[in-house]
């Protein structure tokens, strides 16, 4: 690194550079020249959205991935994520082959050539919502004393307002900028998110650091929306929590569509219509939301309005309509079979969303409990689990719906595989006892519509 007498912020390549420095890509910040080009990343962070980030990124720049983990590490040196997300493993692969992706428990190693640290931990969140922000942020101080002066800390965690800037104060001695890019990916979709966003939210402080990120977000994006780090880190609380607050509103509607017989499908069509609300809005009646993804930033909110003395009366309520939502179908269940013990609920899909591996806080699982709870016997499968964790004990897992189904008195449809479609639903419908299929998204309507005998349960349908 090299000491600059009086040079300002400086594009790469630009004729104006002092000759020394010309073309050499390198630009001055706070007295010192640091290189743009060749970027090296370390990715901090390693389970869905590190992977992906470390992935992606390192087809088209030199990618060290870093986990504390050394379990994690060994699986992602094999070329083997640690987690399902279509095409991941292929991508991870690639990557190892090319040379430009590698994967170590060393901070040293991951970060003394990085000229960014990428911090792409999955924010670890309890049953209420709370997110382990301490724990990423050990895992932060861990790695940054292993960077040169100068380098750029992204973050993409999932992590409160303020946390930019509370970093740059507590790690003011090291030399380092701070900048963050909130993750926007979906499990099962994720690698598409990642390589061909609709947008890409960027804050950040220098403008040595804004030439920089746009290096390393040209071949994904030319569309980013700059901003200052704490309105990045307010946007995606915001974003998470009117998603939220949009499938709470449609779950309400259906309620009520329920006791007026409207169709809840047909006032979805309605409201899609309005360009003011548009076709992709979240306004799907289905089940509570699920997976800590979108109730983390909706727990933020409410814990950042304490703080503030900010009375948030609307944030309040999307946390409150979800959870009176989330037991909508053990309460069909009680109403079908209220003599409870004796009876065998079948679950078709047990993760958190169709396209990954993981149960972490999926309704399915939670349904499950509350099923055992109250004496229902248990049957399950899901194309993703050839075993459960020692918790799910009491769940009797089958190699497919026609195990799980066969002589068990209704069937729940948890988790809206698409294989699932195919199958023969005559079929299966005749091995349970007493056919009850509850199915709260109407994922099978059109396959067991007008099956003969077969109640049918679903929210906001006037049958």
């Amino acid at each position: 690194m090299e000491q600059s007498d009086h040079w300002g912020p400086y594009q790469a390549g630009r004729d104006d550079f002092p000759p020394q420095v010309r073309g050499r890509g390198l630009y001055s910040f706070t007295g010192f020249l640091i290189e743009v080009g060749p970027v090296k990343i370390a990715v901090l962070g390693l389970w869905h959205l590190g992977c992906v980030t470390a992935a992606c990124a390192a087809r088209h720049f030199d990618v060290v991935g870093l986990d504390f983990d050394p379990s994690v590490v060994a699986k992602l040196q094999k070329g083997r994520a640690p987690l399902l997300e279509p095409g991941l493993d292929a991508l991870l692969q690639e990557g190892l082959k090319s040379g430009r992706l590698s994967f170590t428990g060393s901070p040293a190693t991951a970060c003394r050539a990085a000229s960014i640290l990428w911090v792409a931990h999955d924010t670890a969140v309890d049953e209420d919502d709370q997110s382990d922000v301490e724990g990423v942020l050990a895992d932060i101080r861990r790695s940054v004393t292993e960077l040169r002066k100068g380098a750029l800390v992204l973050l993409s965690s999932q992590l409160p307002v303020g946390t930019c800037r509370r970093l740059e104060s507590e790690l003011a001695g090291l030399g380092l900028r701070f900048a963050c890019s909130p993750e926007n990916l979906c499990l099962g979709e994720a690698i598409a998110n990642f390589q061909h966003p609709d947008r890409v939210i960027i804050g950040y402080r220098d403008a040595a650091a804004r030439t920089e990120l746009e290096a390393l977000f040209s071949p994904f994006s030319k569309n980013i929306v700059w901003m200052r780090p704490e309105s990045a880190e307010m946007t995606k609380h915001s974003i998470n929590s009117f998603l939220a607050l949009s499938i709470t509103f449609i779950n309400e509607v259906a309620r009520l569509c329920d006791a007026t017989g409207a169709d809840a499908k047909e006032v979805e069509a309605g409201l899609k219509s309005e360009r003011r609300i548009g076709p992709r809005a979240y306004l799907s009646p289905s089940g509570a939301f699920a997976g800590g993804t979108l109730a983390r930033d909706v727990a933020s909110f409410i814990n950042l309005g304490r703080t503030c003395g900010e009375p948030l009366d609307v944030i309040n309520a999307i946390r409150r309509s979800n959870e009176r939502h989330r037991h909508w179908v053990l309460e069909q269940i009680r109403k079908a079979f209220p003599e409870g013990a004796g009876r065998r609920i079948a679950l078709l899909g047990l993760t958190y969303k169709p396209g990954t591996s993981t149960l972490r806080r999926s309704a399915a699982v939670d349904l499950a409990r509350a099923l055992k709870a109250e004496g229902f016997a248990v049957s399950a499968c899901d194309p993703t689990q050839p075993q459960l964790p020692p918790d799910l004990g009491f769940v009797k897992l089958m190699a497919g719906p026609a195990e799980a189904m066969d002589g068990a008195d209704a069937v729940v449809v948890c988790t809206p595989w698409p294989e699932y479609l195919a199958l023969d639903w005559p079929g299966l419908v005749s091995r349970l006892r007493q056919p009850v299929v509850i199915d709260i998204g109407r994922f099978l309507q059109k396959k067991v519509a007008g099956f003969p005998l077969l109640r049918y349960i679903t929210i906001g349908s006037p049958s």
